[in-house]
């Protein structure tokens, strides 16, 4: 996996519109050196940083709830994240980037403990509803999003703007996505911990872990995430799903062990998503929230369908 995740890498600083001699490079081309600085370089760490913390960010949603197929798309996150930024965008429309990544955190946060509230509360679950449950609930925030953006004249641009795209990536305009690397860190840090809850609140407790702790700390984890993947890049689906399920098929669930194979399996997928957007209709360019979208969906059919039998 490594090999194929460098060989990727190479791959997304070298195909775009505008193209790069490598000769060029060499030879100290300015023109060269400024795409690949001011843009492939940035536009690489976008896609390996969201595709790490929406993997991971799965990943512990799954262990939380206790169910495979949970990630910030099927419980709501990414559309209270919308939600909350078009609150900020309305209350306070000076405001930067960071206080308008504040309101997405904070409603992602709440949504996320209203989630997991109403999923206690259902007495027989079983594996399929509960994300059903959840895309039902995300499908609420998003109406409400869209029409608080409708109310205020602000949809036109906002159904462009929050679609997963990262042709927007350049140098100074990504920066808030490295708050993802001590997610990452402190994702690993707790590893163990998530494992534990996902075997249930009372082997939790009896084996000396704090639940409610350690699932606030998780959901915040996932909150500080998707506020930054979508004030950045806009709303990226169900890669928080695919890679932590085709990870723990084959290596298990064991959070300490497989944490970095599931960072570098997001990192992977996202970036052969941004490929094949960048050369489906070449010269331009398919929005990556649609190429995610597709292939995670067909993924999550087929592991709804494996699930089923």
């Amino acid at each position: 996996m490594n090999c194929a995740f460098i060989v990727l890498c190479i791959l997304s600083l070298y195909v775009g519109t505008d193209p790069i001699s490598w000769q060029g490079l060499f030879a100290g081309s300015e023109a060269d050196w400024l795409t690949l600085k001011a843009s492939r370089i940035p536009r690489l760490i976008a896609i390996v940083l969201t595709g790490m913390g929406l993997s991971i960010g799965g990943v512990i949603l799954q262990h939380i709830v206790r169910n495979k197929f949970v990630e910030p798309e099927t419980a709501g996150g990414l559309d209270a994240a919308k939600l909350g930024i078009m609150i900020s965008l309305v209350v306070l429309p000076s405001a930067g980037v960071f206080s308008k990544m504040l309101a997405a955190l904070a409603l992602c946060f709440v949504a996320g403990v209203i989630y997991i509230m109403i999923v206690a509360r259902i007495r027989y679950q079983q594996v399929v509803l509960i994300p059903v449950i959840g895309l039902m609930f995300g499908s609420v925030l998003s109406a409400g999003a869209e029409f608080y953006a409708y109310k205020n004249n602000l949809l036109q641009d906002v159904q462009g703007w929050l679609l997963g795209d990262f042709s927007r990536v350049v140098q100074g305009h990504y920066e808030i996505l490295y708050v993802i690397v001590p997610v990452i860190v402190l994702t690993y840090v707790f590893a163990k911990r998530f494992t534990v809850i996902g075997m249930g609140q009372e082997m939790a407790t009896s084996l000396g872990v704090s639940y409610k702790s350690t699932v606030a700390l998780g959901l915040m984890l996932v909150s500080i995430t998707v506020a930054a993947t979508v004030i950045s890049v806009g709303a990226i689906p169900f890669i928080g799903l695919v890679i932590p399920n085709l990870v723990a098929l084959k290596y298990g669930e064991h959070l300490a062990k497989t944490l970095p194979l599931v960072a570098i399996g997001g990192a992977c997928l996202l970036l052969i998503c941004d490929l094949a957007g960048r050369l489906l209709i070449y010269p331009f360019e398919v929005p990556i929230g649609l190429t995610a979208g597709a292939v995670g969906g067909i993924v999550f059919l087929l592991l709804i369908l494996r699930g089923l039998r």
